[in-house]
């Protein structure tokens, strides 16, 4: 996916850089924090079974310090609004933290 991504970054550098920022924006710290807002945007990959957004989403919010515990309670919520599809990648994100979480490095929030 990175590389695929790269690829993107290089040949469609407006667009991505369009998307970079309104990525950015929409994570900024505000009313939500951005730990809640990382919890959002994995709950709709979730949703929506996007595996890289799973990982994506998943790597980020070990950067910003998120509990197993929060983890879980948003992933109960994809399972109870999404149903057995939603629970299957939910299980994908819980193997993406275990995964991830021993080398991620932490982001001081």
């Amino acid at each position: 996916m990175s590389k695929a991504l790269e690829a993107l970054r290089t040949e469609t550098p407006e667009t991505m850089q369009g998307f970079n920022l309104m990525a950015k924006g929409a994570l900024k710290e505000g009313a939500v924090t951005a730990l809640n807002k990382e919890l959002i945007a994995l709950a709709i990959g979730v949703a929506s079974r996007c595996d890289a957004c799973i990982g994506f989403h998943v790597k980020a919010l070990i950067r910003r310090g998120v509990t197993r515990e929060q983890l879980m309670e948003t992933l109960a919520i994809c399972t109870y609004m999404g149903g057995g599809p939603s629970l299957m990648y939910a299980a994908e994100a819980v193997r993406a933290y275990e995964e991830f979480l021993p080398a991620a490095p932490r982001i001081n929030t």
